[in-house]
């Protein structure tokens, strides 16, 4: 096209590795916040877009579209960028589920607190759990591995090939699964404990039926879960590290199965 420094294949181009890097940053944890500005979000993927470009440019098919057929590319890339990102926040979703099962037992049902990143009210320990998990996903610079798949991405799955027919949307489902597994994992130390308090709560009132067990319940369960909590902060962080560990994986083998391998 005539008066154009840049040539509209390019222009072309570049909005593709653009759509499915916005879809990635727009559904992924951290980065796709709503504590971010979509304007600081945009900005953020149009230069990412320009510092990926001349690496994964040509992986892109290079031919101009029609508007129609650019509109489709388009839609499919950034749904792809979406899925990546939805593996991504699995983790921290079952730290989340957890965060919230063990709220209850404890105590803490109505205690909640509003959670910027998703605008939604949380349960404390939740809201806890998450920011935790945060933290250990900047601390081991998880988002450098994230970048690193974005561009490998292009290279397992070249823009245009995007296929559905394959096992991709059952390894989603399977993903989806061990979220809750990984919440039980979470929460199965102050679960167990607070179930022997409960056991044993329930034999006092049975000993000493003038004891009034629910009322004391409330603090013992809470100074205990805490107690727990503190304790196994550590193996926390060693689930989260591994899960952390294994997402890049995760999120490259989907990408093939999309391709249909």
């Amino acid at each position: 096209m005539q008066g154009l420094p840049i040539p509209i294949d390019k222009v072309q181009m570049a909005l593709i590795c653009l759509a499915r890097l916005a879809g990635i940053f727009g559904s992924m944890p951290v980065f796709g916040s709503s504590m971010a500005t979509p304007r600081a979000k945009a900005t953020l993927a149009v230069l990412l877009t320009l510092v990926i470009f001349p690496a994964v440019q040509q992986y892109i098919p290079a031919h101009s579209f029609q508007p129609m057929a650019l509109g489709v590319l388009v839609a499919s890339e950034a749904m792809l960028g979406i899925m990546l990102g939805f593996v991504a926040r699995i983790i921290f979703t079952a730290a989340e589920f957890g965060g919230t099962i063990v709220g209850y037992q404890m105590g803490f049902a109505a205690a909640n607190v509003y959670d910027p990143q998703n605008q939604r009210q949380v349960s404390l320990i939740s809201q806890f759990q998450n920011v935790f998990a945060v933290l250990i996903f900047l601390a081991l610079d998880v988002h450098h591995d994230i970048l690193r798949v974005m561009v490998d991405s292009y290279r397992l799955l070249p823009p245009g090939d995007l296929n559905f027919s394959g096992n991709a949307v059952p390894f989603i489902m399977t993903l989806t699964g061990n979220m809750f597994v990984l919440a039980i994992r979470f929460s199965a130390p102050i679960l167990a404990v607070l179930l022997l308090s409960g056991l044993v709560l329930g034999i006092l009132s049975r000993v000493f039926p003038q004891l009034n067990v629910f009322m004391l319940s409330f603090p013992i369960n809470i100074a205990m879960a805490f107690i727990i909590l503190g304790l196994t902060m550590n193996l926390i962080a060693a689930l989260l590290s591994r899960e952390f560990a294994i997402l890049p994986e995760h999120m490259e083998r989907l990408v093939v199965l999309l391709k249909g391998g």
